[in-house]
């Protein structure tokens, strides 16, 4: 049977809100002691202390990632925190990360988003006390973010942006639909998640019918040649979720379509600018997850240390017909059956 997933950019995420610790009804004396609890512990806090900032610091502003911040931030806000927000974008520049985090760290704030590989190291890098929570990062230990994924840090733990079998099963759909291929590559070797990725579309690779042929870039602005001089080489484009070359996808779509090029993707958000197909989760669900950590923190219900990395909980094979068209693929009928379909609003 056809499935359909529409409007998937705005999916609602199964809602785990956790509510807040209450509040004493009357002010204690100056002189009291703090009131215990029958377990002997201090009452729950006051609603002034369940008032937060929160430092958010992204590598640069894209639908994956603004998708994981509005998800980040929704989880909160269904527990009942009051959050105030400072979001600091470092553009594109990983450069920026480090001042952004020492930023943070100067204005005390409660805890720190960090939303991307770059922006997590530089938060790691700037303190060894206020909790960091990471997601749309890959690969969390080959970053050295954390020792293991049930192995988080003191003060840093989060949820990863690749599902384990992702690049796997990517590969072998282009493998299986588009047999002999030789698959194009564009990142950027300066992205640790990114060298995570191309290793591991390598490795997948091996005794396929595929040849891989690859081009690094180090800005945005240098995407749309690297892709265009691909064109002569390569059957297929594969982008994994590296941020340089995601920002700039609409130089690779444009390339794709006027040279019948398919545009397979790493990410949903992806096919919303113009990719075919991608093994993808969902931004949104992977920043409320996140948030629902932070909540657990925040209100002193786990310490970070206690909260192990997770990888994204779902992942589904998704296909824009229209990109498919615009790109020259053959349409297959299996793909009717096993699966969603992007269409835009």
């Amino acid at each position: 049977m056809k499935k359909t997933w529409k409007h998937w950019l705005s999916i609602a995420v199964l809602g785990l809100g956790l509510t807040a610790c209450g509040s004493s009804e009357t002010e204690p004396a100056p002189t009291d002691a703090p009131e215990e609890t029958e377990g002997g512990g201090e009452t729950a806090e006051t609603d002034e202390a369940l008032q937060f900032t929160i430092g958010a610091t992204q590598i640069v502003e894209h639908p994956s990632l603004d998708a994981a911040f509005e998800g980040f931030q929704a989880a909160l806000a269904d527990a009942g925190l009051d959050v105030t927000y400072d979001f600091q974008s470092a553009q594109g520049d990983q450069n920026n990360t480090s001042a952004i985090a020492n930023n943070f760290v100067a204005d005390q704030v409660d805890l720190i988003f960090a939303n991307s590989t770059p922006s997590a190291l530089g938060a790691l890098q700037a303190t060894n006390d206020i909790p960091i929570l990471f997601t749309s990062v890959t690969d969390a230990v080959g970053a050295g973010l954390v020792e293991a994924m049930d192995q988080p840090g003191e003060n840093i733990t989060g949820v990863l942006d690749l599902h384990p079998d992702a690049i796997q099963n990517t590969v072998d759909f282009i493998d299986q639909y588009f047999a002999d291929a030789t698959v194009g590559l564009i990142y950027n070797a300066g992205e640790p998640n990114s060298v995570a990725q191309i290793e591991a579309v390598q490795a997948a690779a091996e005794g396929t019918s595929l040849s891989l042929v690859t081009r690094t870039v180090a800005t945005s602005a240098e995407v749309q040649q690297a892709a265009a001089s691909l064109v002569s080489e390569v059957d297929l484009f594969y982008v994994v979720t590296d941020n340089t070359v995601v920002s700039a996808l609409a130089t690779v779509v444009g390339v794709a379509n006027e040279q019948d090029i398919p545009l397979v993707v790493g990410e949903p958000d992806s096919l919303a600018g113009g990719g075919f197909a991608t093994f993808g989760i969902d931004y949104h669900s992977i920043g409320y997850r996140t948030g629902e950590m932070a909540v657990e923190i925040l209100t002193g219900e786990k310490a970070t240390s206690e909260i192990p990395v997770e990888y994204p909980a779902n992942m589904q094979l998704l296909i824009n017909k229209e990109a498919a068209e615009e790109q020259g693929v053959e349409w297959n009928p299996e793909w009717d059956d096993i699966a969603e379909f992007y269409e835009a609003e």
